[in-house]
């Protein structure tokens, strides 16, 4: 992944209601969530939420296809494993990072 893919990604998800809309659509699974249940799940606007998914899906985190008359947005596991791949690339110098404490045991 490159850094200006990891910048998109994370200016996307430095947003408090984009946040939640890929939250809800990783807990979604691939079966994807439709915007009207999106809306009721989280409280927001028709509009909004149409604005924030165009967003995610500009980063790649979100994607969308329809399915007769309904919109399906699914998270993108691939750029969300591409950017944490990115993040813990060379943690700890290859040694495995401890659990449970403030750092790594490098």
């Amino acid at each position: 992944m490159e850094e200006v893919d990891v910048v998109r990604a994370l200016a996307a998800l430095a947003q408090p209601i984009r946040l939640r809309v890929f939250r809800a659509l990783v807990v979604a699974g691939p079966q994807g969530l439709t915007p009207g249940v999106m809306g009721e799940q989280l409280g927001v606007a028709a509009a909004t939420l149409s604005f924030h998914l165009k967003e995610l899906m500009h980063a790649r985190l979100v994607s969308q296809e329809r399915d007769g008359r309904h919109l399906i947005y699914r998270a993108g596991y691939e750029q969300m494993n591409g950017l944490l791949a990115y993040l813990t690339d060379h943690c700890c110098q290859g040694a495995a990072c401890a659990t449970g404490t403030a750092g790594c045991a490098c």
